[in-house]
């Protein structure tokens, strides 16, 4: 058997592609023979017979276009998380209703990958209706271990090199906390950012779409097709930033206390490499009320899913799994004076966190991505708490990868302001750089 860890960075694939080399029918040959060879195995991918008849078509008339035509994706294969809508292929959101009930129009961000000249190798496993419920996806770095959720399988598919790039979605900790235990870069852009047409909701007024890549070059190429109004920087402007004053928060506090010993442990000594390297480190109390954002979070949550599914669950109750029928269940118990109440916070929060951040002179926040490494066992996704308050707030998010603990994947987090996501991930590629995990 071959190794399943085999992330392949999407910036040098993607430019290899465009010049041709490789054809692009060898390659989705390649592709689709790994995928039958490691998918098996890591179950990233929801079946789909004739893939590889499926993908060599599409491939065959994309290359009969002008070289001079081809997209930043030219042939980048895609994996695209089975709550998204595509044409061409089934959308059943990891659960058991029928065939056809869940369909709809191709999203517009799946659109925006096509007219880059990218590839949709397949619909990606996910927790059931991106809630709970995992699917069976393995983590590639210890089959016996969970690859976080919801966003399971694409972010698996990325780490076992099944696809450079991958789609996700995240309500709370759905895209960064697989990243973290996959060993690859998650981004979740600023609320709204990419278009969420055509993507079946968890909590219309919490979900982000979002991506996985190798490298954080990649989730800034992808990042630029995909985000409305994405401000590209030249060279000089980059160098010069990637040379300027960066200053990281630490929200120290109830919040970071959340982290387990091991990974707390971990962040202590990936800031005390950080530092080492030039960048600012401050430690800032915060969120002392962190306990509320919870509980504020979860009432706007199990009510907005209450909402979404009460046509599905009225008539399709039975097929749901237990863990997703629970979340429900706890949502039509919501008061809705309780839900506007928790909203009303929310936007309080908001600019509470924007001042924290202008009052101590911050560019970033920076935290662990996950409680700790993925937990063993398949039957949980592990816990999205260190997700949870900025996911609630709307902010942009990234995970970088920062080494392991116990031979299994570790990561920080780095948060930035609302609509600040380009300067986040140019901040990003220097965390990456100082962590040994990117170029200089």
């Amino acid at each position: 058997m071959e190794s399943l860890i085999q992330p392949v960075p999407l910036v040098p694939e993607a430019a290899a592609l465009r010049s041709g080399q490789p054809g692009l029918s060898e390659y989705v040959e390649r592709l689709c023979t790994r995928i039958d060879r490691v998918d098996p195995v890591v179950r990233a991918f929801v079946p789909e017979p004739g893939r590889y008849e499926r993908l060599a078509a599409e491939a065959r008339a994309l290359a009969d276009g002008a070289p001079q035509d081809r997209g930043v994706l030219y042939g980048v294969p895609v994996g695209v998380k089975d709550v998204i809508q595509v044409d061409g292929l089934p959308t059943h959101g990891g659960s058991a209703l029928p065939p056809g009930v869940l369909g709809g129009p191709q999203a517009t961000l799946v659109s925006r990958l096509r007219a880059a000249g990218a590839l949709i190798t397949g619909k990606t496993v996910t927790a059931e209706f991106a809630v709970l419920a995992p699917g069976p996806t393995r983590n590639p770095h210890d089959l016996a271990h969970t690859p976080g959720g919801s966003s399971s399988g694409s972010a698996a598919a990325v780490a076992a090199g099944l696809v450079p790039l991958a789609v996700g979605t995240q309500t709370v900790g759905s895209m960064i906390r697989p990243a973290a235990y996959c060993g690859v870069v998650g981004f979740r852009p600023t609320y709204g950012r990419i278009p969420l047409d055509g993507v079946i909701a968890h909590a219309p007024t919490l979900d982000a779409v979002g991506v996985f890549a190798a490298e954080v070059a990649g989730v800034e190429l992808a990042a630029s097709v995909l985000c409305d109004d994405w401000v590209r920087c030249d060279d000089r402007a980059r160098r010069a930033e990637a040379e300027g004053p960066l200053v990281f928060g630490v929200p120290d506090g109830p919040y970071l206390d959340r982290a387990e010993p091991v990974a707390r442990a971990a962040f202590e000594r990936q800031l005390a490499a950080l530092a080492e390297s030039g960048l600012t480190i401050r430690r800032v109390p915060a969120m002392a009320d962190f306990e509320d954002r919870v509980r504020q979070l979860r009432t706007v949550m199990r009510y907005e899913l209450a909402q979404v599914h009460a046509d599905w669950f009225a008539r399709f109750g039975k097929l749901y799994r237990p863990e997703t029928v629970a979340a429900i269940r706890l949502g039509h118990d919501v008061d809705p004076d309780d839900y506007r109440a928790a909203l009303r916070a929310r936007e309080h929060f908001r600019s509470e966190l924007a001042v924290t951040m202008r009052d101590a002179g911050l560019d970033l926040w920076i935290t662990p991505a996950a409680p700790g490494p993925a937990p063993a066992g398949l039957d949980s996704t592990g816990d999205a708490v260190m997700s949870l308050p900025w996911s609630f707030a709307g902010l942009p998010a990234v995970g970088v990868p920062a080494g392991a603990v116990g031979g299994l994947p570790v990561g920080v987090q780095l948060v930035g302001p609302a609509g600040g996501d380009e300067r986040l991930l140019r901040s990003a590629r220097r965390v990456e750089s100082a962590l040994g995990r990117g170029p200089a």
